[in-house]
């Protein structure tokens, strides 16, 4: 349990929230949500001791461990893997060294002997003697496999220190989790296997991310930073998104009468609170859903951006034609081969693969950046394409202003170019700054206005999502639904891809799995999961 007393944080004259009282308990998930640079880290920061609150308080449960996920991958590389995890619970590694040192000795003396035997009662206390393979069973499930347990942590790949990590703050069943963007880096398996972990953990989770699956799929609250403020709402990310955007247009409808509101909102929740049978954390969500007072639903203060691609002209019937395509890295390893396939008219494609590279090599290929090592592509003549690659560092070695920048990829005045940065979010001065000095998060909104200029009838996005916040990800994925082009796309959204993509193939060294099936059947197929073995040449 984490108790959080009249807390402040002020930077300056700026203030990030006060009078934060709130109360997290045993068998919870909370999901802090909030626009960027609204304190979502610093909050956990702040919970963690990590950083001293401007005013306030935050305590733990008597005698309760807490434990976060680290943020420094470096801080390990000279210990070996399963020693970092188990340095997770700072008490027992404690022990353990006490132990080993204690042992080690040359002369062990009758004090000696009465200190082992209270560091064995400790250790045995702490179930000591299953840490490594309680460890070993972590690290399997985050998938990194037994002949890397023993490896140094500065040889392994940083996608594989960010799942040692997490193994590390999930190591011990401690009491109190704080876990921001545990998702990163992980693969949609080992996902679903946090999700499956988190949903049977029975202590007090803290979690931030921008994957807004995993934050339905666990969350059993909603924490909200907006106002300036820290609210806690029952239920997950989609129940706080449909509500805010209910009492928004609440907001907007003036002439609705208070008790048709009232009516409308206790619908909802009734609705939502059916949903929730379906979860395994049923009855605290149900219930506090029921108590869910209707006029604590108030439209969030966020800005969505305007993302809305249109077509200058409809597609004809021939898509994209693929054959025999083949990708090979410069070392020589296969990336896919053998791909053939058609794209048809209102296909919403999503790609996979085991391996990353191979979405953006494919991409790069049909966008003509890149050269096959063999086959062939053919686009129909009626189609024009827009592309959102996944590496956009070229198109900003300048010191171009936006709007300048913006001007280079269409044609119209300041004007015109100033309303797609605005509906970007770039307004005032804004429009103004170097692009040279862009955030990540800016620099794909400029790339997505870049897009949308274009008009395309197909959308080509390698990882749309990436750096953009929550409130983008809502607006870009909520216009390709609508979209009436096409679109092919590879994603680590669980949510972008299952309401975006009617169709999915998966891109391996030994052909391709095309199918028209549903993302969440396509993930859980014992038949799909047979025929990706078979591709990929091995038993996973």
């Amino acid at each position: 349990m984490i108790t959080v007393s009249n807390v402040a944080v002020q930077f300056g004259k700026r203030v990030l929230y006060n009078d934060v009282n709130l109360k997290f308990t045993n068998g919870n998930i909370y999901g802090v949500i909030g626009a960027n640079g609204a304190g979502k880290s610093t909050f956990l920061k702040v919970i963690s001791g990590e950083l001293e609150p401007t005013k306030g308080s935050v305590t733990l449960g008597p005698g309760e461990r807490l434990s976060v996920l680290n943020q420094d991958h470096f801080k390990y590389d000279e210990h070996t893997v399963l020693d970092t995890v188990l340095m997770g619970h700072t008490v027992l590694w404690d022990i353990m060294k006490q132990r080993e040192a204690l042992y080690a000795k040359e002369e062990f003396t009758d004090e000696d002997g009465i200190k082992a035997a209270e560091l064995e009662e400790k250790f045995a206390e702490l179930e000591g003697w299953n840490a490594e393979s309680d460890a070993a069973i972590l690290l399997s499930g985050l998938g990194i496999k037994d002949d890397k347990h023993y490896s140094l942590m500065g040889d392994l790949s940083g996608k594989e220190k960010v799942r040692v990590m997490l193994a590390q703050a999930l190591f011990g069943n401690p009491d109190n989790l704080l876990l921001d963007e545990p998702t990163n880096d992980l693969d949609m398996e080992t996902v679903t296997w946090l999700e499956e972990y988190l949903s049977n953990f029975e202590h007090t989770v803290l979690v931030v991310s921008h994957d807004r699956h995993f934050l339905d799929a666990v969350c059993t609250h909603t924490i909200d930073i907006d106002f300036g403020k820290i609210n806690m709402f029952a239920g997950n990310y989609s129940f706080w998104y449909e509500s805010s955007q209910l009492a928004l247009r609440q907001q907007q409808n003036q002439k609705a009468k208070a008790e048709e509101k009232r009516k409308e909102l206790e619908e909802f929740i009734r609705r939502f609170s059916a949903n929730v049978a379906k979860s395994k954390q049923t009855t605290s969500r149900k219930k506090m859903l029921e108590k869910l007072n209707v006029d604590e639903i108030k439209p969030s203060s966020r800005k969505y951006p305007g993302i809305i691609f249109t077509m200058e002209r409809e597609p004809g019937n021939q898509i994209l034609e693929v054959s025999g395509l083949k990708a090979t890295t410069e070392e020589g390893t296969v990336l896919f081969n053998d791909v053939n396939f058609t794209v048809e008219k209102g296909d919403k494609i999503v790609f996979l693969s085991r391996d990353p590279r191979a979405m953006t090599a494919f991409f790069e290929i049909i966008n003509g950046n890149r050269k096959a090592q063999a086959g062939h592509y053919n686009w129909g003549v009626t189609i024009t394409t827009a592309y959102l690659p996944l590496d956009n560092t070229s198109f900003f070695e300048s010191d171009l202003n936006l709007v300048d920048w913006l001007s280079q990829y269409g044609e119209g005045n300041e004007v015109y170019m100033k309303g797609f940065l605005g509906r970007m979010l770039f307004s005032g001065e804004e429009v103004l700054k170097k692009v040279n000095v862009l955030s990540g998060g800016e620099k794909m909104r400029c790339m997505i206005a870049r897009m949308q200029l274009r008009n395309a009838n197909c959308l080509i996005l390698d990882t749309p999502t990436n750096h953009l916040d929550l409130e983008s990800i809502q607006a870009f994925n909520n216009n390709l639904k609508t979209y009436k082009g096409n679109v092919l796309f590879a994603s680590h959204d669980h949510e972008f891809i299952e309401t975006v993509a009617n169709r999915i193939i998966e891109l391996t060294p030994n052909g391709i799995i095309d199918k028209m099936m549903e993302y969440d059947e396509y993930i859980t197929s014992d038949h799909i999961k047979e025929m990706r073995a078979r591709m990929y040449g091995d038993n996973k």
